[in-house]
């Protein structure tokens, strides 16, 4: 992996105890889903809603598309600066479906059981998607091929890979990373890494 030297234009862009790495790493546990058919595979929209919505793949491109870029900073370490992330506002989903009150959390729900959490505000934030390509082009199986999120304002283990579902709730519901000791929100500018930080 390539790291390369932080002039001071970037710096104020790179969070502490962070290195700017141009390649793009790969950080999974557990196996990697391939997708043969996309007509099998939906995206779920439920909890606090009035109505359950499911889209297929092709429902959610027929959904307003945008393209956003940012940098991404993993917890263990690198930053990519300069990454263009092409799919759906989380805004143009939440138009989707009618929310019951108090909802203040999401959960993402992705292949084989991992989830992350993270608060409603920050789902809704303008910067926030549902991501199907990256620099022009679909994403990879490893990069979460057909759909994952993109909250690049926190840590990048809350950009969860291979979405199937999301859930709107009134109470926070850690996920996989976060039962297993890293913290509950993990803000890169904080260096809100792990429980014990």
């Amino acid at each position: 992996m390539y790291f390369g030297k932080v002039s001071k234009k970037t710096n104020d862009r790179v969070p502490p105890n962070q290195n700017v790495t141009t390649t793009f790493p790969v950080l999974h546990h557990g196996n990697i889903p391939y997708y043969k058919n996309l007509n099998e595979w939906t995206l779920r929209l439920f909890g606090e809603v009035k109505k359950e919505v499911v889209f297929t793949f092709s429902e959610l491109m027929e959904l307003p598309q945008t393209e956003y870029q940012n940098d991404i900073h993993c917890v263990t370490g690198w930053s990519k600066l300069d990454n263009t992330w092409s799919g759906i506002s989380t805004r143009a989903v939440l138009d989707a479906v009618v929310l019951l009150e108090g909802v203040e959390h999401v959960i993402f729900h992705a292949e084989e059981g991992w989830s992350a959490n993270i608060p409603f505000e920050d789902f809704a934030k303008e910067t926030s998607l549902l991501a199907h390509s990256f620099n022009g082009v679909p994403l990879t199986p490893e990069h979460g091929y057909p759909l994952r999120a993109v909250i690049p304002h926190l840590y990048f283990w809350k950009s969860a890979k291979w979405l199937r579902a999301i859930e709107f709730s009134k109470d926070d519901k850690p996920g996989f990373w976060e039962k297993n000791g890293y913290h509950n929100y993990g803000n890169p500018w904080k260096e809100e890494r792990f429980t014990w930080d």
